[in-house]
């Protein structure tokens, strides 16, 4: 879910070298083609139409294709993962190694995150914050975080988090 601790994760890739892929990038170079500005509206309506239009694993499909760009790695990160039809799509081209991490955290913990981060496309209005929520709900996330390969909690102690994402990269 939004404001689960995904980012600090991908920090974590990032430090150990372990390339990245945000889903959402996609997004956002699609809203900016589209000549709209990055904003929770906006890359919420790309999204959503974009899906509508060609798929629910539109945005599967367009991240697959920078892998590509991406040196023969032992591991990579995909960020961003919001249906089933997404994970299949992964599971289908990546193969049996592809592995789904769903960070978990209670929605009062994200709420509170959610009124500190300062990304592009965030909101500090709870009202917008749990629409976005079921937004991405509607697409099927909380299926795929129900059938993540591994759950790891980010609840309150971002040490033991941070700790428990590096055993599982170094592992």
């Amino acid at each position: 879910m939004p404001f689960s601790g995904k980012s600090e994760a991908v920090k974590i890739a990032k430090d150990k070298n372990i390339p990245v892929l945000r889903m959402g990038d996609m997004v956002w170079e699609e809203t900016k083609k589209q000549g709209l500005e990055i904003n929770d509206l906006n890359v919420g309506k790309v999204a959503n139409d974009m899906r509508k239009t060609h798929g629910m694993d539109i945005w599967a499909k367009r991240t697959y294709e920078k892998i590509k760009d991406i040196n023969n790695e032992k591991i990579l990160v995909i960020d961003g993962i919001r249906n089933r039809e997404e994970a299949d799509f992964f599971k289908e081209k990546l193969g049996k190694d592809f592995i789904i991490v769903a960070v978990t955290v209670s929605d009062e913990e994200r709420y509170k995150r959610a009124m500190n981060r300062n990304r592009a496309d965030d909101s500090k209005d709870l009202n917008k914050i749990k629409e976005r929520d079921r937004r991405e709900l509607s697409w099927g996330l909380d299926k795929v975080i129900k059938n993540a390969d591994i759950k790891i909690s980010n609840e309150k102690d971002i040490y033991k988090f941070r700790l428990e994402i590096k055993k599982l990269f170094d592992k």
